[in-house]
């Protein structure tokens, strides 16, 4: 009740707080065709390579189209592409692009523009980098038509160019697509159902998007990512609000209509106001993680990547992320999504039954600790990861290691995640994170599972078994054997340990109870409406 009661204060006070919001062309706007949405974190990052985070991944998915993309079942189904033909034997993939595409600065899309988009995007993506390997050409043969050549088969093809994890294989036009893949897009042109409105972008407080009248959608029944795409609003903005308290408030009082991350403890009291909605809208869930960095001591040490898993109680950070409900988590939980057939039991048992700190650390001195600086970064604006990050600290002070608690905001934590300096020159040693069920069903595209050293995701791991047998899997004959496949990289992962999986959570979504129309998945916003 006492939480209940702030919140209405904070309500009542949101009329002065909130009120900047429709300042500039939003006061002109129909705010009944204005969608006002609380993203997970502030859009530091807008090209849609330029990190891994989701909340550029979502903004890109508003902005570019992709060829393909996902249903319900998480099966790929035509988008951009009107159909597609497999000819030499799996070798060559001949893609047809729907007519009438067109981008934001009404130039049409054509074959040039996506293969210049597929080569930027092979550069950066890890699944992406899969498919690269076995192309030996891609090119336009004419205006609509896109041929991949390829060395081997690669039935994966349209799995991989709709995939929903970071990085989305996002169309752009090809003067963009040109730009070195490891600088950042000089302006923002998709062909998707909204255009992202660059100047009216505030940094850390408000993106704004309107809808692209030139957006064709394609026929059929909307499924997630794929079917048509149908904007009803004429303008969506994102308001970055990272007080959990203040986005409650926001969203209670109608000053916002989607608050995409909703916090354990503010959750319940959402669940009581008649004006909201909290569901989850994300069947195939999250998954909490720590991450060491390989590259550097302490945790340059197998042995010592591999103590750690004995002070770690997987429900300790499931109950900090997703709250008391034990529907909305799951522990004991190894490195592929727990719902995946490639999911096993192999090597569960590095997380003991009950943990023995003092045994820990006595297995950490074993191992060769010198009392090295631990660095751990954690985002101060994110409140999942800030939660996770403070359990985690606890322990490793606990099991003796010398840990440097350094937090900033999400944008900063983000950059500097990216460094492989020492620790003395601004490095890192830990950090927590999630990271999306749809990205760990298996090898193919597991971002955090790779292990091919200073190529890998930040943390850099270098497991060259791991490597051989994610290879492995994508020409295993059936399903028996990527099974088989899957259960030895876990047994080798809990040994060697590119990363310590905290457990799996679903993350609800808040909104107002009068929009319709909400796709499942990650957040999308077209075919949403006002009732």
């Amino acid at each position: 009740m006492q939480r209940r009661r702030f919140l209405s204060t904070a309500s009542a006070a949101l009329g002065l707080a909130v009120l900047p919001f429709g300042a500039g062309p939003a006061r002109s706007a129909d705010r009944a065709r204005t969608l006002r949405f609380v993203p997970q974190a502030d859009l530091a990052v807008l090209d849609p390579l330029g990190t891994t985070a989701y909340v550029t991944r979502n903004h890109a998915l508003m902005v570019f189209d992709t060829l393909y993309g996902i249903d319900d079942q998480l099966n790929p189904q035509p988008q951009m592409v009107e159909g597609h033909t497999i000819e030499n034997d799996g070798k060559t993939w001949r893609l047809t692009l729907r007519e009438g595409l067109r981008f934001h600065d009404n130039e049409p899309v054509l074959s040039r523009d996506v293969v210049a988009s597929i080569r930027r995007w092979g550069k950066r993506d890890i699944y992406a980098g899969a498919l690269m390997s076995v192309v030996d050409d891609l090119v336009g043969v004419s205006d609509r038509v896109v041929e991949f050549r390829l060395s081997r088969p690669f039935r994966q093809l349209p799995d991989v160019l709709g995939k929903v994890g970071s990085n989305v294989a996002a169309i752009m036009p090809e003067r963009l697509a040109k730009t070195d893949a490891f600088t950042q897009l000089s302006e923002i042109v998709g062909s998707g159902p909204f255009k992202f409105i660059a100047r009216e972008r505030n940094p850390g407080a408000l993106n704004v998007y309107e809808k692209f009248e030139g957006y064709v959608p394609r026929g059929g029944t909307p499924s997630y990512l794929a079917g048509p795409k149908v904007a009803h609003f004429d303008r969506v903005e994102w308001h970055s609000l990272p007080d959990p308290s203040t986005a409650a408030a926001a969203l209670q009082a109608g000053e916002v209509d989607w608050w995409e991350q909703p916090t354990s403890d503010l959750t319940p009291m959402l669940r009581l106001s008649r004006v909201v909605k909290v569901q989850n809208q994300d069947p195939a869930g999250l998954t909490g993680l720590m991450r060491f960095n390989h590259m550097q001591p302490p945790f340059d040490n197998p042995a010592i990547r591999r103590a750690v898993l004995g002070a770690i109680v997987q429900s300790d950070y499931m109950i900090a992320a997703a709250g008391d409900d034990p529907a909305m988590w799951r522990d004991k939980m190894g490195f592929f999504h727990p719902d995946s057939p490639m999911a096993s039991t192999a090597g569960l048992d590095k997380f003991p039954a009950k943990v023995d700190l003092a045994k820990v650390k006595a297995e950490i001195l074993a191992a060769g600790y010198k009392n090295e600086r631990v660095v751990m970064i954690a985002t101060a604006d994110f409140p999942v990861i800030n939660i996770m990050s403070q359990i985690a600290a606890d322990v490793l002070q606990k099991i003796g290691l010398n840990v440097d608690y350094q937090t900033a905001d999400w944008a900063t934590i983000s950059a500097r995640m990216q460094s492989k300096e020492p620790v003395a020159k601004g490095g890192w040693s830990v950090t927590c994170n999630f990271t999306a069920g749809t990205g760990i069903y298996n090898p193919a595209a597991h971002t955090w599972l790779r292990s091919n050293g200073e190529r890998a995701f930040v943390g850099w791991p270098s497991i060259p078994e791991i490597e051989k047998l994610r290879l492995d899997w994508f020409e295993a004959p059936d399903l028996a054997a990527q099974q088989r496949i899957c259960r030895e990289i876990q047994t080798i992962a809990f040994e060697q340990v590119p990363y310590v999986p905290l457990g799996f959570y679903y993350q609800p979504t808040a909104f107002r109870s009068n929009l319709t129309g909400m796709l499942k998945g990650v957040p999308l916003f077209y075919n949403i409406r006002r009732t």
